[in-house]
């Protein structure tokens, strides 16, 4: 299976990639005024309720809804993601929005990437493992939902993984050292 022992693996080089938000500005947005105004915004009403916003440092993009509601997503840190919140806000005090909350940050999912440190046969894998998707012709990576850490892993035959499904970096830990406690039960 491996150039190493499966007993060798563990996780390394792992990185947050992304992290999705949501928080509440607590005030009603005139979105079709920031379309107008901003630049870097795409509003359709017809296609999506939300206002879309690219902020290019840190690089991530926004969902802004009228009611002031916020999706956010692609910053790789959680200071990342203060600082585009707070771009946000500044862009709406150009168009005389003024924001005094310091809205509260949910973490709705974030995603990592890294190694286990061994080649996987991602065949034998998908038949002894449950809760598995592995369709090789499709994508070259294995899915697999960990149940009891609440996380779905894409795993690829070179060892390189994908987590997703968390919301701390503790809990990226946690679910990767108990997707190699399984990869050993099972090779």
């Amino acid at each position: 299976m491996t150039k190493r022992s499966i007993d060798q693996a563990k996780p390394m080089n792992v990185k947050i990639v992304n992290i999705v938000i949501s928080t509440s500005l607590e005030h009603n947005v005139p979105l079709e005024k920031m379309a107008a105004t901003l630049p870097n915004t795409e509003y359709n009403p017809e296609q999506f309720p939300g206002l879309v916003i690219k902020i290019k440092e840190p690089k991530t993009s926004a969902l802004i809804f009228s009611s002031g509601n916020i999706v956010c997503t692609g910053a790789r840190s959680m200071d990342k993601v203060y600082e585009a919140i707070q771009k946000i806000i500044e862009a709406l005090a150009v168009i005389n929005i003024k924001i005094t909350i310091k809205p509260k940050i949910n973490i709705q999912n974030m995603v990592a990437s890294g190694e286990i440190g061994v080649d996987l046969n991602l065949n034998t894998l998908a038949m002894k493992l449950d809760n598995t998707e592995y369709e090789p012709e499709q994508f070259p990576g294995l899915v697999f939902k960990l149940m009891e850490a609440r996380a779905t892993f894409l795993l690829f035959s070179n060892g390189k993984v994908v987590c997703t499904g968390t919301k701390s970096e503790e809990e990226v830990h946690t679910a990767l050292n108990k997707l190699i406690e399984k990869l050993k039960e099972v090779m």
